[in-house]
C-alpha cells in the first residue's frame, strides 16, 4: 500500500499531518490543480545523481533545477537527472514518479530547495498518484534533516 512506509514512520514520531485524496494526477501542477492547494506547497521530489550518489532534490511544484547552481552549491563535479529505471528498485512500496521527499527512509541524501523551506507547511506525494500528504515544514525538516540550497528557478 503506497504511503504506508512515510505515514507508519510520522505517526512513530507523533508529527500531526492530513492525508489528502485527490483525482489521479502525474505531475506536481496537476498535483496542486486537482487538490487546490497552492503550487509553492507542493513538494516535487526529482532524483538526480551528485557524483554518482543517488539523491533527492526537492522544491516547490512550478520550479525546475538550476544544474549549474545545484553543483555550484555542492562543490560537485557532476550533477545530472536521473533515469526512472535506474532508481524505481529503491521504490518498492511508491508508484513510479509518486515517492515522498523522505530519503532518510530510504537511505539518501535530501537537499531541498530555500524557497520550499521558507513555507510553513508542506505537500508532497504519499507514494501514489492520488494521494497527498500535507504538515509542518519545521516537522518535515527536523525528521529529514535536508541540506538546505538554493538550486531551483521558475519554469
Amino acid at each position: 500500500m503506497p504511503g504506508r512506509k512515510v505515514k507508519e514512520f510520522l505517526d512513530a514520531a507523533g508529527v500531526k499531518y492530513v492525508t489528502v485524496t485527490h483525482s489521479e494526477a502525474f505531475t506536481a501542477q496537476e498535483i496542486a490543480a486537482t487538490s487546490h492547494i497552492s503550487g509553492s506547497e507542493i513538494a516535487k521530489t526529482v532524483m538526480v545523481a551528485i557524483d554518482g550518489v543517488m539523491s533527492m532534490a526537492v522544491m516547490t511544484a512550478p520550479s525546475e533545477i538550476d544544474f549549474h547552481l545545484l553543483k555550484k552549491a555542492l562543490g560537485a563535479n557532476r550533477v545530472e537527472l536521473m533515469d526512472e529505471d535506474a532508481f524505481i528498485s529503491r521504490f518498492p512500496d511508491c508508484d513510479t514518479g509518486a515517492m515522498p521527499p523522505f530519503g532518510n527512509l530510504y537511505d539518501m541524501p535530501v537537499y531541498v530547495d530555500s524557497q520550499l523551506a521558507a513555507d510553513d507547511e508542506i505537500a508532497f506525494n504519499a507514494g501514489s498518484h492520488t494521494e497527498l500528504i500535507r504538515m509542518a515544514y519545521a516537522d518535515y525538516e527536523r525528521l529529514v534533516r535536508p541540506t538546505v540550497l538554493m538550486f531551483a528557478c521558475a519554469i
